[in-house]
């Protein structure tokens, strides 16, 4: 292949990055429990990313990486991790969610000084993507549920080896079934934090973390910890997926050390894997776009539609903002869809489902770089209230470890320090998800033209996500 012909074959998903960028509105606003005000990114920025994208990707298909490399792990084992830290953060776990079920119950209903909206939307929801990143499968630790299920499940063995009745062996997980309720529990509280008008609601928090706590419990004694944890529990899949980028995992009772992206490609695909996928970066996108002009110009059109239908204001509000939520669901599926689409050009053997399954795995990076950019702040700003809330946890003015006088820092680091660490996460993670896609087709169509072919597909899907995020965290007012 010529040197004109890689430069040719990427003028497609350049010229639609740059149509993009001129149709993208003006600018977008982000959801937080508490919001600070940043500056708008510099139109230079948008070009750039995406030019920096189109480069780093050109480099990596067709100079840089002309074999296969992340096909097979490569991992150097640490050091011995046994039972006793499933024992230790297991404990800290339902601690955790023991003092977050008594506050929302017994605490203050102002949202920001109660320990239960901070600890679910900010240190749970967030937090855990951070430390998954970083340090593997911590939820899988930390998750109360699955802490409780051991418990009964070593108490059970015990029982048993005393002569008490044999406990039932566990169903086997249903193929079909796949991940599916992980896809049900993500869209879920996605609706709740971003359509509900009670989302902050302490008590309703608790009352909602008991009925999935009951759920997980139940789901774990029919199936089997494991599998329901893998598949049913939609934060143990949500929050395993991110584990997989990580440097560092555990297995046969050892960490180990691996290389960042290493987890990917063994990606187990099941029915609802793309579709969880899908609902993790679209619920994103809705948040960031539902502040946007494009957005509050169409919503009370909407919400007009279902008063007319009978609705209240609150439901109308509701139930449009509910269609918008499905919208972006939707909006991802149909980019990655058509990316797949493309692909099928190069190899007409291969069906669009294969084509899926082999490439969904690059949509994790995606995810994580829309998660971290756009709630970078509010980690940053609002995850210092824990260092108070954890004194006064029913905001009722107790001082249990001296430190309920803290405040929120907001000079830690700037508006701006927050939007270069913005892009330089989106970009990095658009760089990830193109370097596992074309390492995939690497190893698929065993030829490097055809890879390269196969890939300019996927670097105007990887170049259309970037200018979304881009401009989803991208903000109306300085």
């Amino acid at each position: 292949m010529t040197a004109s012909r890689p430069l040719r074959l990427l003028a497609a998903p350049a010229l639609a990055a740059t149509a993009l960028l001129a149709l993208l509105p003006a600018s977008a606003s982000a959801h937080g429990l508490v919001g600070k005000a940043d500056l708008p990114l510099p139109t230079w920025l948008f070009a750039w990313a995406a030019a920096i994208v189109l480069v780093i990707s050109f480099a990596a298909l067709g100079l840089l990486w002309p074999q296969p490399r992340l096909q097979r792990p490569r991992e150097r084992r640490l050091l011995a991790l046994g039972a006793w830290a499933d024992v230790l953060l297991g404990a800290v776990g339902l601690a955790i969610f023991a003092l977050t079920v008594y506050a929302g119950f017994a605490g203050t209903a102002v949202p920001t000084a109660n320990f239960a909206p901070t600890t679910v939307y900010v240190v749970f929801w967030v937090g855990l993507v951070v430390a998954s990143m970083l340090f593997g499968d911590v939820f899988r630790l930390l998750s109360p549920w699955r802490a409780l299920a051991r418990a009964a499940a070593w108490l059970a063995g015990r029982l048993r080896r005393g002569g008490a009745e044999a406990v039932p062996e566990a169903l086997a997980w249903p193929r079909l079934l796949g991940q599916w309720p992980a896809v049900v529990t993500i869209a879920a509280f996605a609706w709740l934090e971003l359509v509900s008008v009670d989302r902050d609601d302490p008590q309703l928090l608790a009352i909602l973390a008991l009925v999935y706590g009951a759920i997980q419990l139940i789901g774990m004694s029919v199936w089997g910890i494991e599998a329901w944890s893998r598949n049913g529990d939609g934060f143990g899949a949500f929050f395993g997926l991110f584990a997989r980028i990580a440097p560092l995992t555990r297995r046969a009772g050892a960490l180990w050390l691996r290389r960042p992206l290493d987890g990917l490609p063994s990606l187990p695909v099941l029915p609802g894997t793309v579709a969880l996928l899908c609902v993790m970066i679209g619920s994103t996108t809705f948040d960031g776009a539902s502040g946007g002009p494009l957005w509050t110009d169409l919503a009370p059109h909407l919400q007009s539609v279902f008063e007319d239908l009978g609705m209240s204001a609150t439901g109308a509000g509701e139930a449009a903002f509910t269609v918008g939520l499905l919208a972006c669901f939707l909006l991802v599926a149909l980019v990655f869809r058509l990316g797949i689409l493309g692909m099928r050009t190069v190899d007409r053997e291969r069906s669009a489902g294969e084509l899926a399954a082999a490439f969904v795995h690059t949509l994790v990076p995606i995810a994580l770089a829309y998660a971290l950019a756009h709630y970078a702040s509010l980690l940053i700003y609002q995850g210092q209230a824990y260092g108070y809330l954890l004194s006064d946890p029913l905001g009722n003015g107790s001082d249990l470890l001296g430190t309920a006088s803290w405040t929120i820092d907001y000079t830690v680091i700037s508006a701006t320090g927050i939007w270069y660490l913005q892009v330089v996460v989106i970009v990095l993670g658009h760089i990830g998800a193109l370097v596992l896609a074309h390492d995939r087709a690497l190893a698929l169509y065993r030829g490097g033209r055809a890879a390269i072919r196969s890939q300019i597909w996927m670097l105007t899907v990887m170049v259309a996500f970037t200018c979304l995020a881009l401009w989803l965290i991208s903000a109306a007012n300085q």
